[in-house]
């Protein structure tokens, strides 16, 4: 393994988050179907079930009047969804609640799709639906922004797909991303001027009235107010850089009252460094150490520009944060013995968590995966755990034996489940931490619960985008 020049600090407390209720994790599709039944009980309520008995043009377009305010609904979860508010976050973590906005992103696109198909065939009953389309977006009020904000969403729908995704820079990915809120903004309003569903009730303005207050509030507050007030408390600032391995790269920060900064082990940030063009783009890295009273470390591998630009880092660069986020902690852990399963930079957000878990010594194991030994970083650190609190070490390096399996290539076969209960026989009771690419994750997560661990004690952080 290569060796860094830092050794471990002493961990500190860690900090006390207020536990998330159990029963919140289990309310997100429940209160997302909700919604949608409101949604499709207003327009009954206005006529809507009436309309389709009218005959084929008014049944079309009250079809479109349907499918258009259940994409609206859908466009405004999607918004909550990623305002990262931090109980939200804490109950299902931003991976899962990555795939949700995934999900009824598309969805919400191809409703608002199959709403403009509907409604330019009711309205045109039978005549020129283009010329009917064309009058529409000219003549009716809110149009032509609800047809700037259909692109702006065609956009990011087609940047979303998971092959246009690897074929783009993280750094151009992000910035179209960012035109979602445009389109949002953009496509509803004629919602509120022309829509039948919302001015012919006033239960229905009240509803829409209060879920685009509620969206509108959660991004001024969560994505903009609270980090606003963190960073103006907190005022970080690099104090120095370490080469830590090939492309790999630690920075070491401090700040003001960083006792107070409610940040655990294993838990990330979005990062933007006041270094130069490209400042305003973020970008998630892990803490690759506990947290300390007085200084924060992130470990980063050169991936694109943005992480690239990290090993040229001065000392005294100011750095504006978004978080903490992420579930990938102790907060559950109540002693016992630990798995934990890193795969690549995953090890940064696992090493932290080794700083700051009260297992006993001799409880932890950490399996480390790489392509090859120069891949593998933080010798001199792991030893200082092996060493001091009795942390097993098993780096696992080689090219991976197929997509379904976490192990690389070897002569010898085994399953997933029978590896890792051969490294860590204790695996059915040990709390397993595991961050690494998604189907890399998903392979040791299915082999630990076949081992016999309880799922939920299975502890999972997903590296995708």
């Amino acid at each position: 393994m290569t060796t860094t020049t830092a050794a471990p600090v002493p961990t500190r407390h860690a900090r006390r988050l207020r536990p998330t209720p159990r029963w919140w994790s289990g309310t997100g599709g429940a209160v997302a179907g909700l919604s949608l039944l409101v949604v499709a009980g207003l327009w009954a309520s206005n006529g809507g079930v009436t309309d389709l008995g009218d005959g084929l043009w008014p049944a079309m377009t009250a079809i479109g009047r349907l499918l258009g305010l259940l994409a609206s609904d859908l466009l405004l979860l999607q918004v909550l969804l990623m305002a990262r508010i931090p109980l939200v976050e804490r109950a299902f973590g931003q991976d899962r609640l990555a795939r949700w906005h995934r999900w009824t992103g598309f969805t919400s696109f191809w409703l608002m799709l199959g709403h403009i198909l509907t409604i330019t065939l009711g309205y045109a009953a039978g005549r020129n639906a283009l010329a009917q389309l064309g009058d529409l977006v000219v003549d009716y009020p809110g149009m032509l922004l609800a047809a700037a904000g259909t692109v702006f969403l065609l956009l990011v729908v087609a940047t979303s797909i998971r092959r246009a995704r690897r074929r783009m820079r993280y750094e151009s990915w992000h910035l179209l991303h960012l035109y979602a809120y445009l389109g949002v903004g953009l496509a509803l309003p004629h919602q509120i001027w022309t829509g039948a569903d919302f001015t012919g009730s006033a239960v229905a303005r009240a509803y829409w009235w209060t879920l685009y207050a509620v969206s509108a509030g959660a991004v001024l507050a969560y994505r903009i107010g609270l980090p606003a007030w963190r960073n103006w408390r907190h005022r970080l600032v690099v104090t120095h850089v370490v080469p830590e391995g090939p492309g790999l790269t630690s920075v070491y920060l401090t700040g003001d009252r960083l006792h107070e900064l409610p940040a655990r082990a294993g838990q990330f940030f979005h990062w933007r460094f006041l270094d130069g063009a490209g400042w305003t783009r973020s970008h998630p890295f892990s803490l690759s150490a506990t947290p300390q009273t007085d200084s924060l470390r992130i470990t980063v591998k050169s991936q694109g520009d943005g992480s690239s630009r990290v090993a040229t880092l001065k000392p005294g660069t100011r750095v504006l944060v978004e978080g903490p986020y992420g579930r990938l902690t102790g907060e559950s852990y109540r002693g016992g013995p630990v798995l934990l399963m890193a795969c690549g930079i995953g090890i940064t957000p696992l090493l932290s968590l080794l700083g700051e878990l009260p297992y006993r010594h001799g409880e932890a194991t950490l399996v480390y995966r790489a392509r090859g030994e120069a891949d593998l970083a933080f010798g001199e650190e792991l030893e200082w755990f092996a060493r001091h609190r009795g942390v097993r070490l098993v780096p696992v390096v080689g090219p991976r034996a197929g997509d379904d399996s976490w192990l690389p290539r070897t002569p010898e076969e085994l399953t997933g489940a029978a590896a890792l209960i051969r490294i860590s026989p204790q695996v059915a009771a040990s709390h397993v931490y595991v961050c690494g690419p998604e189907a890399w994750a998903g392979a040791v997560r299915a082999a630990a619960v076949e081992a016999g661990a309880a799922p939920a004690k299975v502890h999972t952080e997903l590296f995708a985008w």
